[in-house]
């Protein structure tokens, strides 16, 4: 039996959105098989690049399957609280002290992280510094390139409105 360490936090959403991509992966498969038996029939395997080129689309297609099942079976799913700490689950607003931009981020697991989408990991040297803080705070960000400061302006459950 595992451990309560040997598991990966994640949000809901985020487990959800693994379970959708693995659906749409095993609905994506039998067309996957059909195009390689196809290429197949056509003869000589060793010159044959639509075979080499179907068989490597599928084997793409089970590697991420595993993986993602993986994903999924190391996950454990976290529910924040009503409070305004930092943890896995809530949005941030941040304001940087040095040039008084200010932006919003989602506090989630590893598996989760997209910065573009505004989601940073807890072990981002920025998800690191703010997590367990409170609204008001101001925490140094020790990243590789140099260290910064930030305010918490703000911590929630859901994103705030634009």
């Amino acid at each position: 039996m595992a451990n309560q360490r040997d598991f990966n936090p994640i949000t809901a959403a985020g487990y959800h959105q693994i379970e959708q991509e693995i659906a749409a992966l095993e609905a994506d498969r039998p067309h996957k098989i059909a195009s390689l038996a196809e290429a197949r029939a056509h003869g000589d395997l060793s010159e044959n690049a639509e075979y080499s080129a179907a068989k490597r689309d599928l084997r793409h297609l089970e590697s991420r399957l595993r993986f993602l099942n993986k994903e999924l079976q190391y996950a454990r799913i976290v529910t924040p609280s009503a409070d305004q700490v930092v943890e896995l689950g809530k949005w941030v607003t941040l304001e940087f002290l040095d040039d008084h931009d200010t932006v919003t981020y989602q506090a989630v697991g590893t598996a989760e992280a997209d910065l573009a989408a505004g989601k940073t990991t807890q072990v981002s040297p920025l998800g690191k510094a703010i997590m367990g803080q409170h609204v008001g705070d101001i925490v140094t960000v020790h990243a590789p390139a140099a260290s910064y400061q930030v305010k918490l302006v703000a911590v929630g459950l859901s994103a705030p409105q634009s």
